[in-house]
């Protein structure tokens, strides 16, 4: 089979992972990478043996030689990244959260339909094989009619004010970097909320520090969703119904299996792989999107990573998050 070529636009710590990854895969290639400095760029493409380095973003964008960009940048310049490779006819995998906000996301999605290429958000939640066989034990009834998704991801993150995590001006705080996981569970249990309320403590920056987010759901369910840069929380999900509930421990973002439990009583272990460092999972499904001449992935549609951001815009309206611009 052809390796697909990549591109990688960025050399950060997220570009790291996942170049590692790719580099598991027999059909991927790592083609090249893009910076706004050549010399970080060749830096980056010497430590991982890439054939060739740009020393600009539309350098990479133009590469003849690459089939899917990967944009790694921070949150804050996803949408110009991102715009600039579809622009040029590039497929994209863009890093998560696809924007910092709604509008921005639908004009990436206009850009990619304009330009007939694949453009998909990097939500590993939505093809790691785990989270696909607890949605579909959840869609066959094994644990009733679902009633309650709770979720937290919450770390203690020690960062000056100058660090992306508490930068406004670089998307930060902790709906968009942590959040947004137990969102995507909740959408792949419940689908569309038909409320949502939420609460927050900001930072000195104005960024969010710690966020509950409660969404009612048609149907009777009910989303419970926290998320702290400030808290050493219990990183996890669990989906409970009338008849049982699926728990995922600690480090549910990453998980190789779940427990399926009744009445209290532990009833199953579903063990599912998780490769490498996970991020090969999506690199695996926007590939085979490549070859399959999609536009979007069916596991992440454009459809659901809009109604995340959406619902992103509402919690950071009601808890006073204003990114500049």
């Amino acid at each position: 089979m052809k390796p697909i070529r990549w591109g990688i636009l960025a050399t950060g710590g997220i570009a790291a992972t996942f170049t590692e990854d790719l580099l598991t895969l027999a059909d991927a290639e790592v083609a090249a990478v893009g910076s706004r400095s050549l010399d970080t760029a060749q830096a980056f493409a010497d430590r991982y043996g890439i054939p060739r380095a740009h020393g600009s973003w539309a350098e990479l964008a133009a590469d003849p030689d690459v089939d899917i960009v990967y944009v790694a940048t921070p949150h804050s310049a996803h949408h110009a990244a991102a715009a600039l490779c579809l622009d040029a006819g590039k497929a994209v995998l863009c890093e998560k959260p696809l924007t910092l906000d709604a509008a921005q996301a639908e004009d990436l999605f206009r850009r990619a339909e304009a330009a007939g290429v694949f453009f998909m958000e990097a939500m590993w939640t939505r093809c790691v094989p785990a989270i696909l066989r607890m949605v579909e034990m959840v869609r066959d009834g094994v644990i009733g009619e679902p009633r309650l998704v709770t979720s937290d991801f919450s770390v203690s993150f020690h960062g000056g004010p100058e660090h992306r995590m508490r930068n406004p001006a670089l998307g930060g705080g902790a709906l968009l970097d942590l959040g947004v996981y137990p969102l995507a569970i909740s959408r792949l249990v419940f689908g569309e909320p038909s409320t949502v309320q939420a609460t927050a403590v900001l930072t000195p920056e104005g960024v969010d520090a710690t966020t509950s987010v409660t969404l009612l759901h048609p149907d009777n369910g009910v989303s419970a969703l926290t998320c702290s840069i400030t808290a050493d929380g219990t990183w996890s999900a669990t989906v409970a119904g009338t008849e049982g509930r699926i728990e995922f421990g600690r480090h549910f973002t990453s998980p190789s299996g779940f427990s399926v439990y009744r009445d209290d009583d532990l009833v199953e272990r579903v063990e599912a792989p998780f490769l490498a460092g996970g991020m090969v999972h999506e690199a695996i499904e926007a590939q085979r999107c490549l070859r399959a001449g999609l536009l979007e992935s069916p596991l992440a549609p454009w459809s659901e990573t809009l109604g995340v951001m959406r619902t992103m815009d509402e919690v950071r309206a009601q808890i006073g998050v204003v990114y500049p611009g």
